[in-house]
């Protein structure tokens, strides 16, 4: 577990939060514990509803990978294809100074329910994020996930496209989402056309946070 203090609010939604701590768990680098992060995964997809068949599809992959195959997919997909980036704020800031205050955000609605940011991954990664709304309050994690609906879905048509295992996760979470608005649907587009904003300023204080590189997984 990245957070180590207990929910702080009445649990809401068991359903979603199912959802999230499960993709939350698929969506982390397959490292030597993935065989009992799978068994997590199996235990949780009895409470995750309809979503469960999507998130079952990239659990029976992984389960059935050979582990450095899988570390070495896991690479190629999120860290060597930045359209597939889990980094939210990458869609939203781009390589621009406005990106550092994205990444703050997230850290400050942490502090707020109580919790540290985890030390070692960005606060923006898409799995950090998913285990937060999960494990410690859902109503501020639930938040952040639907405004950065837009970077989820083009990470879930990027993965889609590749034809990844890991498309089905993301799939999941999107259906604990509201449906898109018309205009994330054409912001969508236009990351999708575009990429995200550049600048290539103002990110020098969050470099060592924000790396491409495979993240450190606790075991759990």
């Amino acid at each position: 577990m990245r957070f180590r203090l207990p929910p702080r609010r009445p649990a809401g939604g068991p359903a979603d939060r199912a959802v999230w701590q499960a993709a939350s768990l698929l969506l982390s680098y397959p490292d030597e514990h993935l065989p009992q992060r799978l068994d997590t995964v199996e235990a949780l997809l009895v409470h995750a509803g309809p979503p469960a068949a999507l998130l079952r599809r990239t659990a029976s992959a992984l389960r059935a990978a050979d582990p450095m195959a899988a570390a070495a997919e896991y690479v190629e997909t999120f860290d060597m294809r930045r359209r597939a980036t889990m980094l939210l704020t990458y869609w939203t800031g781009g390589d621009t100074r406005n990106r550092g205050m994205q990444m703050l955000a997230f850290a400050h609605a942490y502090r707020e329910a109580g919790v540290q940011p985890p030390a070692g991954e960005a606060p923006d990664y898409l799995p950090v994020v998913l285990e937060f709304a999960a494990t410690v309050d859902p109503v501020a994690g639930g938040r952040l996930l639907l405004g950065h609906r837009a970077p989820i879905d083009v990470v879930h048509r990027a993965l889609t496209q590749t034809g990844s295992r890991y498309a089905f996760t993301v799939g999941a979470v999107c259906q604990t989402l509201r449906e898109a608005t018309d205009q994330e649907v054409q912001q969508v587009r236009q990351l999708m056309e575009s990429g995200p904003p550049a600048e290539a300023v103002g990110l020098q204080p969050f470099t060592a946070a924000v790396s491409l590189g495979m993240p450190t997984v606790p075991a759990r």
